[in-house]
C-alpha cells in the first residue's frame, strides 16, 4: 500500500480504535461485589459532562425487579437532592406551576368569584367586581351545586378540585346550576371565563382623619401599582402619616418590594443587596422622588413577616425612616432562581443571600435541617419570645447601626423597635375550641346568609363598621350554634373571649356582605399592634424613637 493511499484511510483507522476503545471501557468496568453482585460503573470521556443521575435512573429503569414511574422517580430524586441543601430551594412539577405562579402574576383565568365551601357547598362570598359572573347575574350567597350538569355538592370534593372545574382558558364557557335563596328552581348560567385581577392589597382606608392603613397580603407584578393606587387615594382624603402593615406576609417578587421601598425612603438610599458563591453581589438603591419620603411611617410585622416584607421592613429600619412595630419576623432571607424545564416543570434554587443595608443577613440559620427550621415557632413560643421582648435571643456579634447610629442585631428576621407581645389571655379554652372548628365563621356567615337583606341596607361597609352592633342575644345564639356542635358552655372562659367572640362575629359578618372593608378595619378596632402605632404616631415624640438613645425594644401591655 502506497505511502498516499494509507493516508487516505487513516481517519478510519482513528474511528475504529476510537470505538474499540470506548467498548473495552465499558465491559473493563463491570465487576464482581464480595456478595456476588454485579455492579455496574459508568464510563464517561468528559467527566465534565458526566451524568451521574441520568444514568443511574436509566440503570434502575432497565434493571430493577419492579415496575417503576420513570416520572414520578425522577421527581423523587430531585426532590430529595433539593432538600439537602437549604429549606427554600424546591422543585415545582407541571402540574402545579401554573397555579404556584398565578398569585405573583397578578391574574388568573377563571369565572371570578370568592367563594368558601361551606358543609360540602360552594357558596359565593363576592363576585369579583366586573368579573364574568357579576356581569351575568351571579351573587353574594348563590350556591353553586353543578357544573356541567354533574353534582358538586354533597359528594365530598375537595376545594381544590372545585377550582380547577371552574378555572380554565380566558373565553372557554363553563355552565353552572346555582341555588339562590328564595328561588324555588335551579338557575343554570354559562359564564364565559376571563381574566381575573388577583390582588396583593388587601385593603387601604383611613383609620382616622389624618392616618392611612395599608395591609399588603404578598409582593406580587401587581403591588407596586396597587400600592401607588392606593397612596394617592389616602392621600387625597388627607393622609398625612401611615401605618403600613406586612403581618402574615410571606414576601413574593424581590423587584416588587425594591419598588415599594422607593416610595418610601429618599433617592440614593441603599434598599438591599444580594451576594452569593455563584452570583456577583447587587445593589438596589432608591430612585426616584416616592411618595411618602419624609411623613412619619409606621411598619408593623409578626412572625410570619417574610422575605420580601422583611426588605422593606430592614431598609426603613436601617435608614431610620420608620417605626417597626411587632414581633421579630420570619427570617427568610434567600434568594431564589427560577428556572422552567422543558417538561413545564421548574427548579427553584437559592443563587445568594439578602443583607439589609447596614449589612445584616435576613435569613436565620438552617443549620439543624428543616423540621427544626419550620418549628422555630413552636420553639419561640416555648422560649417566651412571643410574649417578653428579654426572650428575643440577639447575638451581640452581630450588632449593626442604623444610619443614625441605633443598633440593630443580625441573625434573622428583623427585631422590631417596638415589642407587642402575642395576646393569650381571650384565647380561653372556650375560644379556642369554638375558633379551631370553625364554629364562629359559621355562625357568622349562617347569620349573613340569612339576614343579607337586612344587612344590606347598611349604605357602606363605613356604616356598617358604625352602626352594627353583636348584641347579647346575637351572642346567645352564637353560644346554643357552639353547644350543638360540641363546645359545652363555660361561662368564666366565654366571658373572658366575649369581646374577642363578639369582635371575630362582626368583622366576619361584615366579610361576607362588603368584603375586605367590612373585615378588617372591624378587627382593627380590637388590635394592640395598631393601638401601639397610632399613639406612637399621635403623640409628638415620633423622632425620638429613631434616635440612637433608644436601644432597647419597648414592649406594653396586653
Amino acid at each position: 500500500m502506497s505511502n498516499n493511499n494509507f493516508k487516505v484511510y487513516l481517519p478510519f483507522l482513528f474511528a475504529i480504535v476510537l470505538a474499540l476503545g470506548i467498548l473495552l471501557g465499558l465491559n473493563l468496568n463491570f465487576g464482581k461485589t464480595p456478595a456476588g453482585t454485579t455492579e455496574k460503573k459508568f464510563f464517561s470521556i468528559g467527566f465534565d459532562r458526566y451524568d451521574k443521575l441520568g444514568d443511574i435512573v436509566n440503570y434502575i429503569m432497565e434493571s430493577y425487579v419492579d415496575s417503576l414511574n420513570r416520572e414520578k422517580l425522577t421527581q423523587e430524586t430531585i426532590v430529595n437532592l433539593l432538600r439537602n441543601l437549604d429549606p427554600h430551594s424546591s422543585y415545582i412539577p407541571a402540574s402545579a406551576f401554573r397555579q404556584m405562579n398565578d398569585p405573583l402574576m397578578g391574574s388568573f383565568e377563571g369565572i371570578g368569584i370568592e367563594f368558601n365551601m361551606m358543609t360540602d357547598t360552594v357558596v359565593v362570598i363576592n363576585p369579583v367586581p366586573g368579573g364574568p359572573s357579576e356581569s351575568i347575574g351571579i351573587r353574594a350567597g348563590d350556591r353553586i351545586v353543578k357544573v356541567e350538569g354533574e353534582p358538586i355538592a354533597g359528594v365530598n370534593m375537595n376545594t381544590q378540585d372545585v377550582v380547577n372545574k371552574l378555572k380554565g382558558p380566558k373565553g372557554t364557557k363553563v355552565t353552572v346550576g346555582v341555588q339562590r335563596r328564595g328561588v324555588d328552581e335551579l338557575l343554570e348560567f354559562t359564564i364565559t371565563r376571563d381574566k381575573i385581577p388577583s390582588y396583593s392589597l388587601d385593603i387601604a382606608y383611613m383609620i382616622d382623619d389624618v392616618t392611612g392603613y395599608i395591609k399588603l397580603g404578598q409582593f406580587s407584578a401587581t403591588t407596586h401599582q396597587e400600592f401607588r393606587s392606593a397612596m394617592e387615594r389616602l392621600k387625597r382624603h388627607g393622609m398625612e402619616q401611615l401605618i403600613l402593615d406586612f403581618r402574615g406576609n410571606g414576601g413574593g417578587f424581590l423587584e416588587a418590594s425594591i419598588q415599594l421601598a422607593d416610595e418610601l425612603l429618599q433617592p440614593q438610599s441603599l434598599i438591599v443587596y444580594t451576594d452569593g458563591l455563584n452570583r456577583p453581589k447587587t445593589q438596589a438603591y432608591a430612585r426616584r422622588n416616592g411618595l411618602f419620603e419624609t411623613q412619619p411611617l409606621v411598619i408593623l410585622i409578626d412572625e410570619w413577616s417574610a422575605s420580601a416584607s422583611e426588605i422593606v421592613a430592614g431598609a426603613v429600619q436601617d435608614h431610620d425612616r420608620g417605626v417597626i412595630i411587632g414581633r421579630r419576623s420570619f427570617g427568610k432571607g434567600l434568594v431564589q432562581e427560577q428556572v422552567q424545564l422543558g417538561d413545564g416543570s421548574a427548579l427553584r434554587l437559592t443563587v445568594a443571600r439578602y443583607y439589609t443595608p447596614s449589612g445584616r443577613s435576613i435569613q436565620r440559620p438552617y443549620d439543624n435541617g428543616r423540621e427544626e427550621y419550620y418549628t422555630d415557632f413552636m420553639q419561640r413560643m416555648l422560649d417566651g419570645e412571643l410574649e417578653h421582648p428579654d426572650s428575643i435571643r440577639n447575638n451581640d456579634s452581630l450588632r449593626f447601626k442604623t444610619t443614625a447610629g441605633r443598633t440593630v442585631y443580625g441573625g434573622g428576621g428583623i427585631t422590631p423597635d417596638i415589642f407587642i407581645p402575642l395576646v393569650t389571655e381571650e384565647r380561653t379554652p372556650y375560644f379556642i375550641q369554638a375558633a379551631n372548628r370553625g364554629l364562629i365563621y359559621r355562625f357568622a356567615f349562617d347569620h349573613a346568609d340569612n339576614n343579607r337583606e337586612q344587612l344590606t341596607r347598611f349604605d357602606d361597609a363605613a356604616d356598617y363598621r358604625e352602626n352594627f352592633r353583636v348584641s347579647d342575644q346575637l351572642l346567645r345564639e352564637f353560644i346554643d350554634f357552639a353547644a350543638q356542635n360540641g363546645v359545652k358552655y363555660n361561662e368564666t372562659e366565654f366571658m373572658g373571649a366575649r369581646t374577642l367572640i363578639s369582635t371575630q362575629i362582626k368583622a366576619y359578618i361584615g366579610r361576607n356582605i362588603f368584603g375586605n372593608e367590612g373585615f378588617f378595619p372591624v378587627l382593627n378596632q380590637h388590635d394592640n399592634a395598631i393601638t401601639k402605632a397610632l399613639e406612637v404616631l399621635h403623640s409628638g415624640r415620633f423622632i425620638s424613637y429613631l434616635t440612637p438613645q433608644k436601644e432597647t425594644a419597648e414592649s406594653i401591655e396586653p
